[in-house]
């Protein structure tokens, strides 16, 4: 419980120093403090990373990764934009159900590891993206809009309390404790009955659940789609896990803690914004970014751990 508490403290450190320094540059750059809509903007655009960071989260728990969550997100976002209609959301959400059960049947029930089996997957649904919606357009209903992103009252804001509920909740079902056991030691799950191959199957769904609502979201805000738009989250998504101190040996960290590194994330390209940093160089930036990130984490580790054997 104390390395769990200590991670994602981490990546709340992380976040409230990302958040000083957004102020700092914005301010130093406008000569004024970000208004409601700057802060209603910078919600609304991290929405999406957050609930690919979520479904990230879960399936890095078991010690899996899904390299699949860009494929799903493009996927998604060309249905949603070419459909653009209320009943087609409810389609779109089994899709991305449909497509993480896919890597989960594949991974642990076919036995393949999920790097290379989210990997091939990517690439499946990437294309199919580009079948659906070959150049970008599209559009999603002015209702929708209003309801998942509104830019004028804190919708997202909302949005964000009910997903972290849901793993509040979540983490404390039996369920919960199942994906925690199962990334310790699958092993030892499996000896004292726990049912590993349909924790990770769910885990996966699950994923696949979250970067459906992903992809709904970012159509929401950019009210457009683009069957490349889900290409970013592939690393943002797997960064926002580090950043926020979930175990890639799978078992130990906290969804919250991904969705702290997630905003972080965002802020840091409003930062190189607003300092007039070249957006080609924005990439290089990130990296340095996670890199420090990793850093502090570690050096927090092994004061922790001397700490202790003291």
């Amino acid at each position: 419980m104390r390395e769990t508490l200590r991670r994602v403290s981490l990546g709340y450190l992380v976040l409230a120093a990302t958040a000083v320094a957004y102020l700092v540059v914005y301010t130093s750059r406008l000569g004024r403090f970000p208004t409601s809509f700057d802060y209603l903007s910078i919600l609304n655009t991290t929405l999406p990373l957050v609930f690919v960071a979520i479904g990230q989260s879960l399936v890095v728990l078991t010690g899996g990764i899904d390299l699949s969550v860009g494929g799903v997100v493009s996927l998604c976002v060309a249905v949603t934009a070419a459909t653009a209609s209320v009943p087609w959301l409810v389609v779109v959400l089994a899709l991305g159900t449909a497509c993480g059960a896919l890597n989960g049947l594949v991974v642990a029930y076919g036995r393949i590891a999920p790097i290379l089996t989210t990997l091939a997957t990517l690439s499946i649904f990437m294309g199919l993206a580009l079948r659906v919606l070959p150049v970008p357009g599209g559009s999603i209903p002015p209702s929708v809009r209003l309801v998942l992103t509104n830019p004028g009252t804190p919708t997202g804001l909302g949005w964000l309390g009910l997903a972290v509920a849901g793993w509040l909740v979540l983490r404390r079902t039996r369920f919960g404790m199942r994906v925690y056991a199962v990334g310790s030691d699958e092993s030892s799950a499996r000896a004292v009955g726990v049912p590993a191959a349909a924790v990770k199957l769910k885990v996966y769904a699950l994923s696949g659940f979250c970067s459906a609502l992903a992809a709904v979201f970012y159509v929401s805000t950019t009210t457009a789609g683009d069957a490349n738009a889900g290409t970013p989250f592939i690393l943002t998504s797997i960064a926002s896990v580090v950043v926020g101190g979930v175990a890639f040996t799978g078992g130990r960290g906290s969804a919250l803690g991904a969705v702290a590194g997630a905003v972080a994330l965002t802020l840091v390209i409003d930062i190189l914004f607003f300092a007039g940093i070249d957006p080609l160089y924005q990439s290089l930036f990130q990296g340095l970014f996670l890199v420090v990130a990793v850093l502090l984490g570690t050096v927090a580790g092994l004061v922790a751990r001397r700490r202790r054997s003291s």
